[in-house]
């Protein structure tokens, strides 16, 4: 292998320097298994449409038609060593989890749709550019590195088979066809990740026929979104559900299965998310956690929420479960995405609490469907006390349940100290609970950026106080004892934004221009408390100024 290598030349002609293979496999630490770990083939080996004789993929993103090969330039090697020396040993021919491993190809003179010949007998055409996951961050042992691949446009590309045959190490790759001389995968990786608001060229990517589904259907639904936005908004985005099935899942929490009035609304295509807002029809508004609803994440028309029934309820929880029945309407507004998957993570903690269940339902639900390892912690009441038990017995291999009226207790500081590297931790439960987590997170030295906590209910109270808005011609409001900033503002202007109202999601931020705030809820970090607050769950102190 040459030393130097000029990365920036044309591609016509390279040599395949090894073929690799792999079975699945346990990555270290975890329970998934994954094909990455490839070790060299002496060849000749056979390829057929779904790639190499005899290598496995996880199915869940890898392999098929579209990924059949996995090409990577070991001229990227020596650098990432120079990067990251703690991993050195670890960045070698392979070490991408590749099947051809060259050394000129790269992703600055490879083009999707190129068509290449290897040897005198197979022919492959680039289909996609690698999206890498957190398995590359748990197999070099470095965390947040996959977004390091595609920031620096080194993360390998893929091919299809258009005709099959025998490959062997020292076969040369020839450059046969080359019809989208403009998109190299470098470029297309511009627009997939560094770039994504492009609407322009996410039209044209979005045409390249030879682009595999994986990143043309990204690029279509951007396009889809973007003409869906560009219609005129109405001045009332609520939308009128059904309820369609009511169940006591147990003696204090209800279950209601929504479906939308108007399946095909346009609307439906923006509501995306994990939470939504709710008008009953006494005039409260409430947000309640999503447990599950349409297969097709991206459009919701069919909601399922569960809810418990608060001893100090304000009329919300009451209503649904003592008046609401089959038949009756309910108002969805806003279907947000609160909490978000951490794909980086080799690992997913859930902490939860009672009701804190739904919160997490239905992101648990696609982490099992993708393949993603994760472990849930549940404490209960007691047995009688858990809710939509048949979705969560299949998940027992990864479930430990605390029954309070067993006298099991929940340590959470010891899952901390003890769970697998480069785990990020969810947290959904009573006060209690949100508070031992937040003490137990500091005294083990894990990241806030590693922890989301997602509150299901938020104290507003306290004293009185006043707020200046320096952008209103200083109008002055004051705030009660029992009301929160974000109400007293919406009564002047009503076309305030906030979404989930208990301090989660930072949608209702407003700045702050100067005085004290009680700062409450998670969605601020400590930098950005300085400069603004959360006007649903915060509250100043004497006096303050903002701007809306």
């Amino acid at each position: 292998m040459h030393p130097q290598i000029d990365l920036t030349a044309p591609f016509e002609v390279d040599r395949l320097l090894e073929l690799r293979t792999s079975r699945m496999k346990k990555m270290s630490g975890l329970t998934i298994e994954s094909g990455i770990d490839k070790t060299k083939c002496p060849g000749p080996m056979k390829i057929n449409k779904l790639g190499l004789e005899g290598d496995e993929h996880d199915l869940t993103f890898h392999g098929g038609p579209d990924k059949a090969i996995l090409g990577y330039c070991s001229s990227h090697y020596p650098s990432w060593r120079e990067s990251y020396p703690e991993s050195a040993d670890r960045f070698v021919p392979g070490g991408f989890g590749e099947n051809f491993v060259t050394e000129r190809m790269n992703e600055r003179n490879v083009c999707i749709g190129d068509v290449i010949s290897v040897g005198p007998e197979v022919l492959l055409q680039v289909s996609l550019p690698r999206q890498p996951c957190f398995k590359l961050n748990h197999r070099f042992s470095l965390k947040n590195f996959a977004p390091k691949t595609y920031e620096s446009s080194r993360t390998g590309w893929y091919y299809r088979v258009l005709r099959e045959g025998t490959v062997n190490v020292g076969d040369e790759l020839r450059l046969v066809e080359r019809k989208w001389p403009e998109w190299t995968v470098e470029r297309v990786q511009e627009y997939l990740h560094r770039d994504q608001g492009n609407l322009e060229m996410n039209k044209k990517l979005a045409e390249v026929e030879a682009l595999g589904d994986e990143s043309r259907n990204q690029f279509r639904r951007r396009v889809a979104k973007a003409a869906a936005a560009s219609k005129p908004k109405k001045t009332d985005d609520w939308r009128d559900f059904k309820i369609t099935a009511r169940k006591m899942e147990t003696q204090r929490i209800v279950s209601l299965v929504l479906e939308a009035v108007d399946p095909n609304s346009e609307e439906a295509i923006r509501s995306r998310g994990t939470q939504a807002k709710i008008r009953l029809p006494n005039g409260l508004v409430r947000t309640y956690s999503i447990v599950s609803g349409d297969d097709d994440f991206n459009i919701r028309n069919k909601l399922e929420l569960g809810v418990a029934l608060d001893a100090n309820s304000r009329g919300g929880s009451q209503y649904l479960h003592e008046q609401a029945k089959a038949g009756d309407i309910i108002q969805v507004g806003n279907i947000t995405a609160d909490v978000s998957l951490a794909s980086d993570a080799s690992n997913h903690i859930f902490i939860v609490g009672g009701i804190g269940i739904t919160a997490f339902m239905d992101m648990i639900k696609v982490m099992q469907s993708i393949n993603f390892n994760f472990q849930l912690h549940y404490a209960v009441r007691s047995a009688d006390d858990i809710p939509f038990r048949d979705r969560l017995e299949p998940l027992a291999e990864f479930t430990t349940i605390y029954d309070k009226s067993k006298g099991q207790r929940m340590d959470i500081k010891r899952i901390l100290e003890t769970m697998p590297w480069n785990s990020h931790i969810y947290v959904c439960g009573p006060d209690r609970m949100m508070e031992a987590t937040k003490v137990a997170v500091k005294e083990c030295g894990i990241s806030p950026n590693e922890v989301h906590f997602e509150a299901f209910a938020a104290d507003i109270s306290g004293d009185p106080f006043e707020a200046v808005v320096a952008n209103k011609e200083g109008k002055v409001f004051n705030v009660g004892e029992e009301e929160s900033l974000l109400e007293v503002l919406r009564r002047e202007y009503p076309s305030i934004a906030s979404s989930c109202e208990a301090g989660n999601c930072g949608t209702c931020k407003i700045g702050l221009a100067s005085g004290r705030v009680d700062h409450r809820g998670t969605a601020l970090s400590e930098e950005e408390k300085k400069v603004s607050m959360l006007s649903c769950v915060s509250r100043g102190i004497g006096s303050i100024t903002i701007e809306i």
